[in-house]
């Protein structure tokens, strides 16, 4: 072999690669070298044990995402209170079926569930962009989760965060303008995908990468659930919520009304978390700026109703089936005798002349023999 010459390389043939040394073969090369060496992102996203949001997770999944659930008990799901009310005083509760882990165990994604009831409360009380069109404070609820869910993302070093959000499927926080905001106000723009809207909104930097292909994510929009049943055919999936339910108590009107009621008469400073609990409960009368009265409408809600019997009057009929009615507030001697009465009208006694109604707070008891209330006068103090 000749010795190199000085300042010289010697020529060697390169080896073979099976791609002709053409700007085209160089181009092909880079091209496989980088799809090799492109790493898998990571995604959070909001599930809420609904469609959307499994459909979301789905989407991103099958595209090789790693993707993780965040849940946010906020303690206004309609779902979770049911599971309460219906549960047995010794059943653990983390057994009772939960619809955003059954969601995350569809899409085969991991599911974690956070508390976020006291925090959010705050939001309740005091929305920044007001209420919708009853006391759901949609566009704060979203932007609270999502910095939440960016807080996540960061620890984790998650590059995409996701939501079940579809354009124009709700008036308030869904069209152009609330997305534009929400993005804004939690500084996602550019990180925060809609996959079953994406190709009506702008791409994301990870579709602009590359990273997540954008002609395979979705182009719904509107409130029809059409596109959403095409993707569970397509998906195979045969377990879900029913779409369109709506799971929040703060928009459901009866909630929305004693929930206002609360407000004025208790001052938002003052409500706290087992006020609201107590709103999704039973039938609600107003006896007075400062009492309020709660009758159980059947047994598993008179059960859930004896957790809260510390410090406030309790009523009941002994003598036969009864309801269980509990007091907010200190009552008058007055208001506790209307409110024996309303109790009687909700017992099986309700057709007598005269029921013996038991009052009692505490350690303290007292009896009254009274009429059972008139339908005109349970229409005076119904929320």
């Amino acid at each position: 072999m000749l010795p190199a010459l000085p300042g010289k390389r010697l020529w060697r043939p390169r080896p073979a690669t099976g791609t002709h040394d053409t700007d085209a073969g160089r181009t092909a090369r880079t091209f496989m070298s980088r799809k090799a060496m492109k790493k898998k992102i990571k995604a959070v996203g909001l599930i809420s044990g609904g469609l959307d949001s499994m459909l979301s997770a789905k989407m991103l999944k099958d595209q090789g995402v790693e993707v993780v659930g965040l849940n946010f008990s906020t303690g206004f799901c309609k779902v979770d209170h049911r599971r309460a009310v219906r549960r047995k005083k010794d059943q653990d509760p983390k057994k009772l079926r939960n619809e955003a882990l059954q969601s995350g165990a569809e899409a085969g994604v991991p599911i974690e569930i956070i508390d976020v009831s006291k925090e959010y409360l705050e939001i309740v009380t005091n929305p920044k962009h007001g209420y919708g069109r009853f006391a759901n404070p949609c566009i704060d609820c979203r932007i609270f989760m999502l910095n939440k869910a960016k807080e996540y993302a960061d620890k984790i070093g998650a590059e995409v965060i996701f939501t079940g959000e579809v354009l124009g499927q709700r008036p308030m926080s869904q069209h152009r303008g609330a997305l534009r905001l929400i993005e804004k106000e939690t500084q996602l723009e550019g990180r925060l995908l809609r996959p079953l809207s994406a190709r009506h909104l702008p791409p994301t930097q990870a579709e602009r990468q590359g990273d997540i292909d954008r002609e395979k994510l979705g182009d719904i929009s509107g409130r029809s659930r059409k596109g959403q049943m095409d993707l569970v055919e397509q998906f195979g999936i045969g377990d879900f919520s029913q779409p369109g339910g709506g799971c929040c108590y703060l928009a459901d009107e009866n909630y929305a009304r004693r929930f206002r009621d609360l407000m004025a008469h208790r001052g938002k400073e003052a409500i706290t978390q087992d006020d609201i609990v107590l709103l999704k409960v039973g039938r609600h009368f107003r006896l007075s700026p400062s009492v309020k009265l709660v009758v159980g409408r059947e047994q598993a809600e008179n059960v859930f109703l004896e957790r809260f019997l510390a410090g406030r009057w309790s009523l009941e009929v002994p003598e036969g089936g009864s309801p269980i009615s509990l007091m907010e507030g200190d009552p008058t001697p007055e208001e506790l005798r209307t409110a024996a009465r309303i109790t009687a009208r909700y017992s099986d006694s309700k057709d007598t002349p005269s029921v013996r109604v038991r009052a009692a707070r505490d350690a303290e008891i007292v009896w009254h023999e009274v009429p059972p209330a008139l339908e005109e006068e349970l229409a005076r103090t119904r929320l």
